[in-house]
């Protein structure tokens, strides 16, 4: 592991319907890998701006069809796996460091539209808490268990 290399910023959104159900995404360049949108901040962004331009490039959802119930309170970081380093962020980071958002969705489905802008998923679903866990990818697994975590009580059991 590298330590020399700085974490890449980023934030993750937690899109929850009605029912407490999570939006999650096959990932485009990794079949059978579902996560939660997530993307880097730029420069002079701050999260909660970033989080909202992330979920909109990513599925669509304008940030009028959304309101922000919360936000973890620490930035949660992860390292990337050995194979990976070097190949992902033009080899600059060593993992990222993130601040996740719960987002209550108040649209309809027909208002996801996972191709709109850069095409990161290939299909999207409402899954519960447990199945976001059980289909990320292990490296992230932690991550994931901290943010599901962090949110639990305002999602489906």
């Amino acid at each position: 592991m590298n330590t020399d290399l700085p974490y890449r910023p980023c934030v993750g959104v937690v899109l929850a319907n009605a029912d407490g159900l999570v939006f999650t995404g096959e990932r485009a360049d990794t079949p059978g890998a579902w996560q939660m949108p997530q993307g880097g901040i730029d420069e002079g962004e701050s999260p909660r701006i970033a989080a909202l331009r992330e979920l909109e490039e990513e599925t669509g959802v304008s940030e009028t069809l959304v309101s922000v119930e919360a936000e973890t309170g620490d930035w949660i970081r992860y390292d990337l796996p050995e194979h990976l380093l070097g190949k992902v962020w033009k080899g600059r980071y060593r993992g990222q460091e993130q601040k996740w958002f719960l987002l209550r969705f108040r649209g309809e489905d027909a208002d996801i539209d996972i191709a709109r802008h850069h095409k990161e998923f290939t299909r999207w679903r409402w899954s519960n808490p447990d199945e976001v866990l059980e289909h990320i990818v292990p490296f992230k697994r932690q991550v994931y268990q901290r943010v599901i975590d962090a949110f639990r009580d305002r999602l489906a059991p």
